[in-house]
Protein backbone atom coordinates (compact mmCIF):
# COMPACT_ATOMS: atom_id res chain seq x y z
CA UNK A 1 0.00 0.00 0.00
CA UNK A 2 2.92 2.33 0.71
CA UNK A 3 4.08 2.05 -2.91
CA UNK A 4 0.64 3.10 -4.20
CA UNK A 5 0.28 5.92 -1.65
CA UNK A 6 3.69 7.33 -2.57
CA UNK A 7 2.78 7.20 -6.27
CA UNK A 8 -0.49 9.05 -5.75
CA UNK A 9 1.14 11.65 -3.48
CA UNK A 10 3.80 12.33 -6.11
CA UNK A 11 1.12 12.76 -8.79
CA UNK A 12 -0.85 14.96 -6.38
CA UNK A 13 1.99 17.46 -5.91
CA UNK A 14 2.80 17.72 -9.64
CA UNK A 15 1.48 21.32 -9.70
CA UNK A 16 4.43 22.38 -7.52
CA UNK A 17 6.83 21.05 -10.14
CA UNK A 18 5.16 22.56 -13.19
CA UNK A 19 4.57 25.91 -11.49
CA UNK A 20 8.34 26.11 -10.96
CA UNK A 21 8.72 25.95 -14.76
CA UNK A 22 5.96 28.45 -15.50
CA UNK A 23 8.26 30.75 -17.48
CA UNK A 24 8.82 28.02 -20.11
CA UNK A 25 6.12 27.41 -22.79
CA UNK A 26 3.91 24.42 -22.04
CA UNK A 27 4.75 22.56 -25.27
CA UNK A 28 8.46 22.94 -24.60
CA UNK A 29 8.02 21.49 -21.11
CA UNK A 30 6.13 18.61 -22.72
CA UNK A 31 8.90 17.71 -25.19
CA UNK A 32 11.49 17.82 -22.41
CA UNK A 33 9.27 15.50 -20.39
CA UNK A 34 9.18 13.12 -23.37
CA UNK A 35 12.95 13.19 -23.90
CA UNK A 36 14.09 12.93 -20.29
CA UNK A 37 11.52 10.21 -19.59
CA UNK A 38 13.05 8.22 -22.43
CA UNK A 39 16.55 8.72 -21.03
CA UNK A 40 15.46 7.56 -17.58
CA UNK A 41 13.56 4.46 -18.70
CA UNK A 42 16.41 3.43 -21.02
CA UNK A 43 18.78 3.58 -18.05
CA UNK A 44 16.38 1.44 -16.00
CA UNK A 45 16.02 -1.06 -18.85
CA UNK A 46 19.81 -1.21 -19.24
CA UNK A 47 20.32 -1.86 -15.53
CA UNK A 48 17.70 -4.63 -15.60
CA UNK A 49 18.85 -5.95 -19.00
CA UNK A 50 15.23 -5.94 -20.04
CA UNK A 51 15.37 -5.70 -23.85
CA UNK A 52 13.78 -8.91 -25.16
CA UNK A 53 10.30 -7.36 -25.35
CA UNK A 54 11.52 -4.67 -27.76
CA UNK A 55 12.67 -7.13 -30.42
CA UNK A 56 9.31 -8.85 -30.23
CA UNK A 57 7.30 -5.61 -30.47
CA UNK A 58 9.17 -4.39 -33.56
CA UNK A 59 7.75 -7.35 -35.48
CA UNK A 60 4.15 -6.69 -34.40
CA UNK A 61 2.68 -3.77 -36.42
CA UNK A 62 -0.67 -3.85 -34.60
CA UNK A 63 1.03 -3.44 -31.23
CA UNK A 64 3.10 -0.55 -32.59
CA UNK A 65 -0.05 1.09 -33.96
CA UNK A 66 -1.86 0.70 -30.62
CA UNK A 67 1.05 2.21 -28.72
CA UNK A 68 1.34 5.06 -31.20
CA UNK A 69 -2.27 5.93 -30.38
CA UNK A 70 -1.65 5.61 -26.64
CA UNK A 71 1.50 7.75 -26.91
CA UNK A 72 -0.44 10.51 -28.66
CA UNK A 73 -3.19 10.38 -26.03
CA UNK A 74 -0.60 10.49 -23.26
CA UNK A 75 1.16 13.47 -24.86
CA UNK A 76 -2.17 15.29 -25.25
CA UNK A 77 -3.04 14.62 -21.60
CA UNK A 78 0.39 15.78 -20.40
CA UNK A 79 0.22 18.96 -22.51
CA UNK A 80 -3.25 19.85 -21.32
CA UNK A 81 -2.30 19.24 -17.68
CA UNK A 82 0.86 21.37 -17.94
CA UNK A 83 -1.13 24.14 -19.63
CA UNK A 84 -3.86 23.97 -16.96
CA UNK A 85 -1.42 24.19 -14.06
CA UNK A 86 0.53 27.08 -15.59
CA UNK A 87 -2.64 28.99 -16.48
CA UNK A 88 -4.11 28.91 -12.96
CA UNK A 89 -6.51 26.02 -13.59
CA UNK A 90 -5.25 23.55 -11.00
CA UNK A 91 -8.79 23.16 -9.62
CA UNK A 92 -10.07 22.33 -13.13
CA UNK A 93 -7.27 19.78 -13.51
CA UNK A 94 -8.18 18.15 -10.20
CA UNK A 95 -11.82 17.92 -11.30
CA UNK A 96 -10.71 16.07 -14.44
CA UNK A 97 -9.01 13.37 -12.40
CA UNK A 98 -11.94 13.15 -9.97
CA UNK A 99 -14.14 12.48 -13.01
CA UNK A 100 -11.78 9.92 -14.52
CA UNK A 101 -13.17 6.76 -12.82
CA UNK A 102 -16.68 7.62 -13.98
CA UNK A 103 -15.42 8.35 -17.49
CA UNK A 104 -13.87 4.87 -17.43
CA UNK A 105 -17.31 3.44 -16.66
CA UNK A 106 -18.82 5.25 -19.66
CA UNK A 107 -15.98 4.12 -21.95
CA UNK A 108 -16.49 0.54 -20.83
CA UNK A 109 -20.22 0.87 -21.52
CA UNK A 110 -19.82 2.39 -24.99
CA UNK A 111 -16.69 0.69 -26.33
CA UNK A 112 -16.43 -2.60 -24.45
CA UNK A 113 -20.20 -3.19 -24.25
CA UNK A 114 -19.99 -3.66 -20.50
CA UNK A 115 -23.26 -3.67 -18.56
CA UNK A 116 -23.71 -1.20 -15.72
CA UNK A 117 -25.29 -2.14 -12.43
CA UNK A 118 -28.07 0.15 -11.10
CA UNK A 119 -25.80 1.78 -8.52
CA UNK A 120 -23.22 2.52 -11.23
CA UNK A 121 -25.95 4.17 -13.34
CA UNK A 122 -26.84 6.31 -10.32
CA UNK A 123 -23.17 7.26 -9.83
CA UNK A 124 -22.85 8.33 -13.48
CA UNK A 125 -26.12 10.28 -13.23
CA UNK A 126 -24.86 12.20 -10.17
CA UNK A 127 -21.59 13.05 -11.94
CA UNK A 128 -23.49 14.13 -15.06
CA UNK A 129 -25.67 16.37 -12.89
CA UNK A 130 -22.51 17.94 -11.45
CA UNK A 131 -21.10 18.62 -14.91
CA UNK A 132 -24.46 20.03 -16.03
CA UNK A 133 -24.54 22.34 -13.00
CA UNK A 134 -21.01 23.61 -13.65
CA UNK A 135 -21.88 24.11 -17.34
CA UNK A 136 -25.01 26.09 -16.51
CA UNK A 137 -23.25 28.29 -13.97
CA UNK A 138 -20.20 29.01 -16.17
CA UNK A 139 -22.09 29.28 -19.45
CA UNK A 140 -19.94 26.55 -21.00
CA UNK A 141 -18.88 22.99 -20.14
CA UNK A 142 -15.74 22.50 -18.00
CA UNK A 143 -13.73 21.74 -21.13
CA UNK A 144 -10.35 21.45 -19.42
CA UNK A 145 -11.64 18.92 -16.88
CA UNK A 146 -13.58 16.93 -19.47
CA UNK A 147 -10.63 16.82 -21.89
CA UNK A 148 -8.26 15.64 -19.16
CA UNK A 149 -10.68 12.96 -18.02
CA UNK A 150 -11.45 11.80 -21.57
CA UNK A 151 -7.83 11.71 -22.75
CA UNK A 152 -6.60 9.84 -19.67
CA UNK A 153 -9.60 7.52 -19.74
CA UNK A 154 -8.98 6.64 -23.39
CA UNK A 155 -5.28 6.19 -22.65
CA UNK A 156 -6.09 3.88 -19.76
CA UNK A 157 -8.43 1.85 -21.97
CA UNK A 158 -5.70 1.32 -24.58
CA UNK A 159 -3.16 0.37 -21.92
CA UNK A 160 -5.67 -2.01 -20.31
CA UNK A 161 -5.71 -4.14 -23.46
CA UNK A 162 -2.02 -3.63 -24.33
CA UNK A 163 0.40 -6.59 -24.08
CA UNK A 164 3.20 -4.66 -22.31
CA UNK A 165 3.77 -3.79 -18.67
CA UNK A 166 4.08 -0.24 -17.29
CA UNK A 167 7.85 0.13 -17.75
CA UNK A 168 7.96 -1.42 -21.21
CA UNK A 169 4.85 0.46 -22.29
CA UNK A 170 6.18 3.85 -21.18
CA UNK A 171 9.52 3.05 -22.85
CA UNK A 172 7.84 2.26 -26.16
CA UNK A 173 5.64 5.36 -25.97
CA UNK A 174 8.69 7.53 -25.24
CA UNK A 175 10.55 5.94 -28.17
CA UNK A 176 7.64 6.64 -30.50
CA UNK A 177 7.41 10.26 -29.35
CA UNK A 178 11.17 10.82 -29.52
CA UNK A 179 11.37 11.96 -33.21
CA UNK A 180 8.74 14.66 -32.65
CA UNK A 181 10.25 15.86 -29.38
CA UNK A 182 13.84 15.89 -30.60
CA UNK A 183 12.89 17.48 -33.93
CA UNK A 184 10.98 20.26 -32.20
CA UNK A 185 13.83 21.06 -29.82
CA UNK A 186 16.27 21.00 -32.73
CA UNK A 187 14.06 23.46 -34.61
CA UNK A 188 13.88 25.76 -31.56
CA UNK A 189 17.67 25.64 -31.26
CA UNK A 190 18.15 26.54 -34.92
CA UNK A 191 15.92 29.63 -34.64
CA UNK A 192 17.40 30.61 -31.26
CA UNK A 193 14.22 30.04 -29.20
CA UNK A 194 15.24 27.02 -27.15
CA UNK A 195 14.37 28.03 -23.58
CA UNK A 196 16.67 25.38 -22.12
CA UNK A 197 19.68 27.54 -22.98
CA UNK A 198 18.04 30.76 -21.79
CA UNK A 199 16.80 29.79 -18.33
CA UNK A 200 18.77 29.57 -15.10
CA UNK A 201 20.69 26.36 -14.28
CA UNK A 202 18.09 25.51 -11.63
CA UNK A 203 15.36 25.41 -14.29
CA UNK A 204 17.60 23.31 -16.55
CA UNK A 205 17.99 20.76 -13.79
CA UNK A 206 14.24 20.81 -13.18
CA UNK A 207 13.60 20.09 -16.86
CA UNK A 208 16.07 17.18 -16.79
CA UNK A 209 14.33 15.90 -13.65
CA UNK A 210 11.17 15.38 -15.71
CA UNK A 211 12.44 11.88 -16.50
CA UNK A 212 12.51 10.42 -12.99
CA UNK A 213 9.58 12.61 -11.89
CA UNK A 214 7.49 10.98 -14.62
CA UNK A 215 8.73 7.40 -14.36
CA UNK A 216 9.22 6.84 -10.61
CA UNK A 217 5.54 7.25 -9.58
CA UNK A 218 4.54 4.99 -12.47
CA UNK A 219 6.90 2.26 -11.26
CA UNK A 220 5.73 2.72 -7.66
CA UNK A 221 2.12 2.46 -8.81
CA UNK A 222 2.85 -0.73 -10.75
CA UNK A 223 4.55 -2.26 -7.70
CA UNK A 224 1.63 -1.31 -5.45
CA UNK A 225 -1.07 -2.44 -7.89
CA UNK A 226 0.39 -5.96 -7.92
CA UNK A 227 0.25 -6.25 -4.14
CA UNK A 228 -3.05 -4.74 -2.95
CA UNK A 229 -6.73 -5.34 -3.85
CA UNK A 230 -8.20 -3.29 -6.71
CA UNK A 231 -10.89 -1.94 -4.37
CA UNK A 232 -8.23 -0.37 -2.14
CA UNK A 233 -6.34 0.92 -5.16
CA UNK A 234 -9.55 2.51 -6.42
CA UNK A 235 -9.98 4.44 -3.17
CA UNK A 236 -6.35 5.53 -3.00
CA UNK A 237 -6.55 7.08 -6.49
CA UNK A 238 -8.52 10.01 -5.06
CA UNK A 239 -5.43 11.11 -3.13
CA UNK A 240 -3.99 12.77 -6.25
CA UNK A 241 -6.88 15.03 -7.25
CA UNK A 242 -7.57 15.81 -3.59
CA UNK A 243 -4.01 17.10 -3.12
CA UNK A 244 -4.24 19.02 -6.40
CA UNK A 245 -7.50 20.63 -5.28
CA UNK A 246 -5.98 21.65 -1.94
CA UNK A 247 -2.97 23.17 -3.70
CA UNK A 248 -5.19 25.03 -6.16
CA UNK A 249 -7.42 26.54 -3.48
CA UNK A 250 -5.09 27.09 -0.53
CA UNK A 251 -1.70 27.67 -2.13
CA UNK A 252 -2.58 29.22 -5.48
CA UNK A 253 -5.83 30.91 -4.32
CA UNK A 254 -7.93 29.81 -7.29
CA UNK A 255 -11.66 30.59 -6.93
CA UNK A 256 -13.76 27.87 -5.32
CA UNK A 257 -16.99 29.37 -4.09
CA UNK A 258 -20.29 27.83 -3.03
CA UNK A 259 -21.62 27.58 -6.60
CA UNK A 260 -18.61 25.57 -7.76
CA UNK A 261 -18.72 23.50 -4.59
CA UNK A 262 -22.22 22.25 -5.51
CA UNK A 263 -20.95 20.86 -8.83
CA UNK A 264 -17.96 19.22 -7.15
CA UNK A 265 -20.22 17.81 -4.40
CA UNK A 266 -22.46 16.10 -6.96
CA UNK A 267 -19.44 14.53 -8.67
CA UNK A 268 -17.95 13.51 -5.31
CA UNK A 269 -21.29 11.92 -4.38
CA UNK A 270 -21.19 9.88 -7.58
CA UNK A 271 -17.64 8.78 -6.79
CA UNK A 272 -18.58 7.87 -3.22
CA UNK A 273 -21.55 5.83 -4.41
CA UNK A 274 -19.41 4.05 -7.00
CA UNK A 275 -16.64 3.32 -4.47
CA UNK A 276 -18.94 2.06 -1.71
CA UNK A 277 -20.76 -0.22 -4.16
CA UNK A 278 -17.43 -1.62 -5.36
CA UNK A 279 -16.24 -2.22 -1.80
CA UNK A 280 -19.51 -3.93 -0.89
CA UNK A 281 -19.37 -6.25 -3.89
CA UNK A 282 -15.75 -7.06 -3.06
CA UNK A 283 -16.75 -7.85 0.53
CA UNK A 284 -19.55 -10.14 -0.61
CA UNK A 285 -17.22 -12.01 -2.94
CA UNK A 286 -14.76 -12.70 -0.09
CA UNK A 287 -17.23 -13.57 2.69
CA UNK A 288 -19.30 -16.74 2.09
CA UNK A 289 -22.95 -16.24 2.91
CA UNK A 290 -22.77 -12.41 3.09
CA UNK A 291 -26.15 -10.75 2.79
CA UNK A 292 -27.13 -9.60 -0.68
Amino acid sequence: MLYAVLAYIMWGVFPLYFKALQAIPSFEILVHRMLWSLVFVLVVLALRRQWAWLRDVLHRPRVLAAFTASALLLAANWLLYIWAVNNDRVVDASLGYFMNPLVNIVLGLVLLKERLRPVQWAAVALAAAGVAWLTWQAGHPPWTSLALAASFGAYGLLRKIAPLGPLEGLSLEALLLFPVAFGYLLYLSLIGHNSFFAVAPASQWLLAAAGPITAIPLLLFAAGARRIPMSLLGLLQYLSPSLQLLLGVWLYHEPFGAVRMIGFALIWSGLALYSVEGLWRGFKSRVPGAAA
